[in-house]
C-alpha cells in the first residue's frame, strides 16, 4: 500500500526542498497531534489527571510520528533499528520538555488545551530540528 501523495517525500530544489520538508512534517505531525489528543481526551474522560492523560496521549503520537518520519518525512541514512534507538531518545527529550512546557503554562493559568495546544506549537520546531540533524540524519 503506497501512500497519498501529500504524505510524500518532496522532490525539489534544496532551499524549497527544506520548505516542503518541513511542511511534510508539520502534516504528519498534525495526524500524531490527532492521536495524541484523542488518547488524551479519552483518558480525561475517565479520570486521569491533566499530566498523566497528555502523558499517555504524547507516547500514541509518538508512535505514529516515528512510523510517518521514518518512512514518508525524512530520507534516513541510518538502519530502521538505530533510528528507533535515536528516536527513543529525543522521546524522552521530548517528553520531559511536553512535561515541563505544559506544568508551566497551567501554574500560569492557562486551562488545559490552549496550554497543550501551545506546547504542541513549541516542541514542533524542537522536534523537526532533533529529527532532521540526529535521528534521521
Amino acid at each position: 500500500m503506497t501512500a497519498p501523495e501529500f504524505l510524500s517525500r518532496p522532490v525539489t530544489s534544496q532551499g524549497q526542498g527544506l520548505l516542503a520538508n518541513f511542511v511534510l512534517h508539520c502534516v504528519t505531525g498534525a495526524i500524531a497531534v490527532l492521536a495524541h489528543y484523542a488518547l488524551m481526551y479519552l483518558a480525561l474522560a475517565i479520570g486521569a489527571t491533566a499530566l498523566v492523560a497528555s502523558s499517555m496521549g504524547f507516547l500514541a503520537g509518538s508512535i505514529s510520528r516515528f512510523l510517518m518520519a521514518y518512512h514518508q518525512v525524512f530520507s534516513p541514512s541510518r538502519p530502521y533499528s538505530s533510528a528507533a534507538r535515536h528516536f527513543v531518545v529525543s522521546l524522552g527529550i521530548q517528553f520531559v520538555l511536553n512535561g515541563a512546557l505544559l506544568s508551566g503554562l497551567l501554574t500560569l493559568g492557562f486551562a488545559i488545551w490552549p496550554a497543550q495546544l501551545t506546547t504542541t506549537v513549541l516542541l514542533t520546531f524542537v522536534n523537526y530540528a532533533m529529527y532532521r540533524l540526529w535521528v534521521f540524519a
